[in-house]
């Protein structure tokens, strides 16, 4: 079944009718003014997933894990009566709370170490101090102080004034 909306269709009669009506295209082959409608190609789902290369193939299955069992065996433990395990794993815990104690105290006590000293970089000034007009900046300083002064002067009568006519 072609999954195509049935206006399509009806497009297409109606093209044959128009076609059936010209004398010269009346016994031609149609196929050519029709539409055709592709149907649409979506991603498959495989195409988009990465494959693993294959790993040879080996006839021996993998090792099995080791049981708790073979565990205890190995370390001795499984031989330990129930407070010699107990004793043994609290021995354990102690000793990596103190690595980690150890570990937390040196983390606090980073920022107090001072760090290496070094030779401070030197900056380069891009003025040279003989290159510097004196006599120009007294003048420059002369000439704010006496506009300091003149604005200063300026406003206080203004503000005495602005005073007096509060009261």
């Amino acid at each position: 079944m072609r999954n195509i909306h049935p206006i399509y269709t009806i497009k297409t009669l109606m093209i044959m009718r128009e076609l059936e009506k010209d004398p010269q295209l009346k016994n031609e082959n149609w196929h050519r003014f029709l539409p055709s409608f592709a149907a649409k190609k979506s991603k498959s789902v495989s195409s988009t997933i990465k494959r693993k290369p294959k790993k040879p193939y080996t006839p021996f299955p993998p090792p099995q894990p080791e049981s708790k069992i073979d565990k205890e065996l190995a370390s001795g433990e499984y031989f330990m009566n129930q407070n010699e395990r107990v004793a043994r794993k609290n021995q354990l815990r102690k000793e990596s709370q103190a690595a980690a104690e150890e570990r937390r105290q040196l983390k606090r006590q980073q920022p107090f170490i001072p760090p290496d000293e070094t030779k401070p970089v030197e900056k380069k000034s891009n003025v040279k101090s003989n290159d510097i007009d004196v006599e120009a900046l007294k003048k420059k300083i002369k000439d704010g102080k006496k506009r300091k002064t003149l604005v200063g002067k300026k406003n206080l009568p203004t503000a005495r004034k602005s005073m007096k006519s509060k009261k």
